[in-house]
């Protein structure tokens, strides 16, 4: 078996090596444990008929863990310093390929053809810049691509954040937009310890599972994701308070969003907070004849 990169002497020996200095503005923060490495690829399920999509690479920790649990990896890397390092530490295994793009501008779709043809499941395994970490995720589930689900290490309170439930203080806008794709669940935490540089924060291991169709069906996908954003907007007011602020002509029309609210049994005096996505899914339908064109 390979020698792991990802233990303090063999990491500084590669970083002294190629004189690699640290991003801030990139966040990169590489890990030196090779059990959590291993840990994390576990959780993925990966086997010799799936494929894995890396973001951010580092100097291959992760990587070289992925090529021995699955098929394939394609490993996306924007820092070009990275590449002769990659190119290097990766060299034992023939079954990766760097790119170097960001994520948010690649066509994952085209690549997934490209690339993937020959799998039987594709996941997305990463530990993501803590500065993108959301807009990463959200653009995975939006664009609708044939993954089976993502594993991926974050920040800890975002973690929590994702996989929180109603009437929590860190449940909101974007527990119900990961949730409505996904099955989601933080799996491990990882202290700071155990990064080179240490970050100023805890991490964790968030798993999503796609699910196989949304979890509420709704009338129009735009107008519930707006719904939900401004029932988080003032998150001491009231829903019926910040959907007359949100819902344009809400105040005039404030009569009829009680009537709506009250129809499918939810108090107009409850917070957003307090309500499920199944609740979101039916208030968004019911009020959409109002304000579809909103």
């Amino acid at each position: 078996m390979q020698k792991d990169i990802a233990t303090p002497l063999r990491t500084k020996e590669i970083l002294k090596k190629y004189g690699f200095s640290f991003k801030k503005s990139l966040g990169q923060n590489f890990l030196i444990d090779p059990n959590i490495l291993r840990n994390i690829t576990g959780f993925a399920e990966l086997t010799k008929d799936s494929g894995a999509i890396e973001i951010g690479p580092g100097i291959g920790a992760l990587t070289e863990h992925l090529a021995r649990a699955s098929k394939k990896v394609v490993a996306f890397e924007i820092d070009q310093r990275l590449f002769p390092i990659l190119e290097d530490t990766l060299s034992p295994y023939g079954n990766i390929n760097l790119i170097h793009q960001d994520i948010l501008e690649a066509d994952l779709k085209q690549l997934i053809i490209d690339e993937f043809n020959d799998v039987k499941d594709v996941m997305v395994v990463a530990n993501l810049p803590y500065y993108v970490t959301t807009p990463i995720i959200l653009k995975l589930l939006e664009a609708d691509l044939p993954l089976r689900g993502i594993v991926v290490m974050l920040q800890k309170e975002v973690a929590e954040r994702i996989a929180a439930k109603p009437s929590t203080k860190e449940y909101g806008s974007l527990s119900i937009a990961i949730q409505y794709y996904t099955t989601a669940e933080t799996v491990m935490v990882v202290p700071k310890t155990v990064f080179m540089p240490q970050p100023n924060v805890d991490s964790a291991v968030i798993r999503l599972i796609k699910r196989e169709k949304p979890a509420v069906d709704v009338t129009d996908e735009v107008f519930f994701f707006k719904l939900v954003r401004m029932s988080f907007a003032q998150r001491r007011k009231t829903i019926l308070n910040n959907l007359t602020i949100g819902l344009p002509q809400g105040k005039e029309k404030k009569a009829e969003i009680i009537h709506v609210l009250e129809s499918v049994g939810i108090d107009p005096r409850r917070r957003g907070e307090t309500l499920s996505i199944q609740e979101f899914g039916v208030l968004s339908n019911a009020l959409w004849s109002l304000f579809h064109s909103f």
